[in-house]
């Protein structure tokens, strides 16, 4: 074994699909250097096409990389194929479940796959931690969508591995179950499950992740704990609400303003420049009364197309 602090290192990692039909080659992974903590939930994220899940891919062993070198739990996996598997269980996006088996005995099945013994499995111990102990015998098929993506969770536990990745887990899952997934995967965190999360929720990955790596063409553009990630938009917005319509925007110094279609008076304005007591002298000054005020910082949606954009110049 190596690296022993990170359940997941990747060094000049790259991936390039050879060229089909007179087109050029793709160039999916362009010399990647990620470290994933151990213990961490962990954020991957990146527009359609950026690289995410070839990465997923080459973990779990179902990509061939090109070149570079990634241990999994310590494993590299060329050198400890068998080992660097077992410690990592995929949560795809797709809802791949075979419709004549039931929760249990898909369970059986797949700790069968990894070489589980009959007398270590925890197949209804896991349902149980999931919410399917009611339908450990049903038909897959009469699951709810819901349900299936808790079943794909579940599976992915048979063997116990210290590291799940998730692949996009809450696509087309109402807001209800998009909160019980998310309690299941912090609870998964706090006994020591190490968490890969890719998502087009950003505000999810803002209010789950410790750290966060955004990769986009291949190359990786950011990577780094939440906090100082969003510090990298300097810029704040204030929202206010007027006593009285106004019919144009006010001239500010030192600040971006605009009036929405609804009467909002939008301010954008950098804090180390200017002060937010300054913005509103001038609005006293021009004779602009407040009704009502609201500070909006820097979120991650900021940061991703700021970063993604830079990229993609």
């Amino acid at each position: 074994m190596s690296d022993t602090k990170n359940a997941i290192r990747a060094r000049n990692l790259k991936k390039t699909y050879k060229a089909a039909n007179n087109q050029p080659p793709k160039h999916a992974l362009q010399g990647i250097d990620l470290d994933i903590p151990q213990g961490s939930i962990f954020g991957l994220l990146g527009p359609n096409g950026a690289g995410k899940s070839t990465f997923i891919n080459i973990l779990a062993g179902l990509v061939m990389k090109t070149s570079g070198n990634v241990d999994v739990w310590g494993f590299d996996i060329d050198e400890n194929p068998r080992q660097a598997r077992a410690s990592i269980g995929v949560v795809p996006q797709e809802l791949n479940i075979d419709p004549f088996f039931t929760p249990a005995e898909a369970m059986e099945t797949q700790a069968g796959l990894y070489g589980v013994p009959k007398s270590e499995r925890r197949t209804m111990e896991i349902l149980t931690a999931m919410g399917l102990e009611d339908k450990a015998n049903a038909y897959a098929r009469t699951l709810s969508g819901g349900m299936r993506r808790r079943l794909l969770m579940a599976k992915a536990m048979v063997h116990n591995p210290p590291i799940l990745v998730l692949d996009e887990p809450t696509a087309g899952v109402d807001i209800e179950l998009r909160k019980q997934l998310w309690e299941r995967v912090v609870e998964m965190n706090k006994l020591g499950v190490t968490i890969v999360l890719t998502t087009h929720y950003l505000e999810e990955a803002q209010a789950l992740c410790d750290r966060i790596a955004i990769i986009d063409n291949g190359q990786l553009v950011a990577c780094d704990n939440t906090q100082a990630l969003l510090n990298l938009i300097d810029n704040k917005t204030l929202h206010i609400r007027t006593d009285s319509a106004l019919k144009a925007a006010p001239k500010l110094t030192n600040a971006l303003c605009a009036l929405s279609s609804d009467g909002l008076l939008e301010i954008t304005f950098n804090p180390a420049e200017t002060h937010v007591g300054d913005i509103l002298k001038q609005l006293s000054d021009a004779k602009i009364s407040i009704n009502d005020l609201t500070t909006i910082g820097a979120d991650l949606e900021n940061v991703f197309v700021k970063l993604t954009r830079k990229s993609a110049a």
